[in-house]
């Protein structure tokens, strides 16, 4: 078992700008990016999502082939996750016991682990709020023409 925090990518480090010469693993495999086939065991909220996040990866240089499963491990916990909230809404957080005794509804249980490892996963691709607030990507082209544009 490996102690310590987890390694960050050398991709993901050059976006957050915490890149060092003396720390880059210059032996890190580095496929290309690509955007991997949507796996067919994927319901419906989850092939949504794997076709908005894929395009939003792959725009900065964050996906490849290789990330498929942890991709597909995030976008089926999202799918779980609306589909929880959808009968949550539908049957609400409490519901009568057999007995008729009120009781937490399953659905709940469920929506709660789905966001936990959808938020874990998000980690992982440097989408979540705290990890995209450490990236520093660079300007795009329009960014950069209305940045000197005010100067002319």
């Amino acid at each position: 078992m490996q102690r310590g925090a987890k390694p960050v990518p050398t991709r993901l480090k050059l976006l957050k700008g915490t890149d060092r010469a003396d720390r880059i693993n210059r032996r890190e495999p580095r496929p290309q990016p690509a955007i991997p086939r949507c796996p067919v065991e994927l319901g419906d909220e989850a092939r949504k999502e794997w076709k908005r996040i894929t395009k939003e990866l792959h725009v900065l240089g964050l996906l490849t082939t290789i990330d498929r499963a942890a991709l597909a491990l995030y976008c089926d916990a999202w799918g779980r996750w609306i589909e929880s909230l959808e009968s949550l809404k539908k049957y609400g957080a409490i519901i009568k016991s057999p007995n008729g005794y009120p009781v937490q509804s399953p659905y709940l249980a469920v929506a709660n682990k789905a966001a936990e490892q959808v938020r874990l996963l998000l980690g992982e691709f440097g989408l979540s709020p705290a990890s995209r607030a450490r990236v520093h990507a660079a300007p795009t082209a329009s960014e950069a023409e209305s940045k000197w544009s005010g100067l002319l």
